[in-house]
C-alpha cells in the first residue's frame, strides 16, 4: 500500500524567474547550442535579498531521470536594478578579438517557488505562471510547468568535487551559525534558506518529482499568479537593452 506523503513545511516562498544568456557574438539564439548560461533569480519578497543563481549544466536536471546539477549563487541584491548588469547586453574589449558583444539575457519562465523541509531533507519546488504552455525553449532547458528538487548546500570548507565551482572564486563568507549547520559534513540541507544570501555558495539540485502538490502537499498556483503580476516582472523582463520577451510568452527561441 502506498504511504501517504507527509506535507512539507515551508521555509521560504516567493517569485522565481528563469533567464538564458546567449553566447558572445550572436544577436539571435536558434537552439540550445546558442545558450551560454541558464540563470535563476529568486525573490523571497519585500525587504528580502534577490539571489541570482547560475546553473552549471545550462539546463535544469531531468526530474524523471533524477539527474543532478550544481548551482552557484552569483550575486545578491536589494533591488532588481542591481541585477541588470548580469542580464543586459554588454560590450567589452579583448586583447585577441577586439570588441566583443554579448546580447541581453532572455526570460524563459516566471512563477512561484518554495523551499520546504520534507522529512530529513529540503526541496526547492516551483510552478510556472508564464509561459502558459511551455514551448521548445522550456523543453530544451528542462523548465517544466512545475517540478521539485532535493536541494543541499556544499560545505565551503570541504574539498570541492572536480568541476564544481568557479576557479579562484574563493570561499563564501558564511556566518558561524550557518557553518555550524554542516557539523563537519560535506553537505547540509538548505535550512535555513539564508545560505542563499551569500555569493559563492554552491548548491546541488537533484530531480525529485513533477507534481509538487502530490509530492510535497504544496499548492503554488496562487503565488505563481501573484509573481507574474509583481513589479519585479516589469523590472527584469521588459525589453530594456532590447531584451526579447517571446521566449517567455511563446516558448520560441530568440
Amino acid at each position: 500500500m502506498r504511504r501517504t506523503p507527509t506535507t512539507a513545511e515551508r521555509r521560504e516562498a516567493g517569485g522565481i524567474h528563469f533567464f538564458y544568456r546567449p553566447r558572445v557574438g550572436g544577436d539571435r539564439v536558434a537552439s540550445f547550442d546558442g545558450v551560454q548560461r541558464l540563470l535563476i533569480v529568486l525573490h523571497p519578497g519585500p525587504d528580502r535579498l534577490l539571489r541570482l543563481l547560475i546553473v552549471g549544466r545550462k539546463r535544469l536536471p531531468d526530474v524523471g531521470a533524477h539527474e543532478r546539477a550544481w548551482c552557484l549563487v552569483e550575486a545578491v541584491a536589494r533591488r532588481p536594478e542591481e541585477l541588470r548588469p548580469a542580464l543586459d547586453e554588454r560590450t567589452y574589449q579583448t586583447k585577441t578579438r577586439g570588441v566583443r558583444f554579448q546580447p541581453p539575457a532572455r526570460p524563459a519562465g516566471i512563477g512561484a517557488y518554495a523551499i520546504a523541509r520534507h522529512d530529513d531533507h529540503t526541496h526547492l519546488a516551483y510552478e510556472l505562471e508564464l509561459p502558459r504552455q511551455p514551448g521548445e525553449v522550456q523543453r530544451d532547458l528542462n523548465i517544466g510547468a512545475q517540478a521539485s528538487y532535493i536541494v543541499a548546500v556544499r560545505n565551503p570548507r570541504a574539498p570541492a568535487p572536480p568541476g564544481v565551482g568557479r576557479p579562484g572564486s574563493g570561499r563564501p563568507d558564511l556566518p558561524p551559525e550557518l557553518l555550524e549547520r554542516f557539523r563537519g559534513r560535506r553537505f547540509a540541507s538548505l535550512d535555513p534558506p539564508d545560505f542563499l544570501d551569500h555569493p559563492g555558495v554552491e548548491i546541488v539540485l537533484v530531480g525529485a518529482a513533477f507534481d509538487v502538490a502530490r509530492e510535497l502537499g504544496l499548492d503554488l498556483s496562487t503565488e505563481a499568479e501573484t509573481a507574474a503580476r509583481n513589479t519585479l516582472f516589469e523590472d527584469l523582463h521588459t525589453e530594456r537593452g532590447n531584451r526579447p520577451v517571446d521566449p517567455l510568452f511563446t516558448g520560441v527561441w530568440e
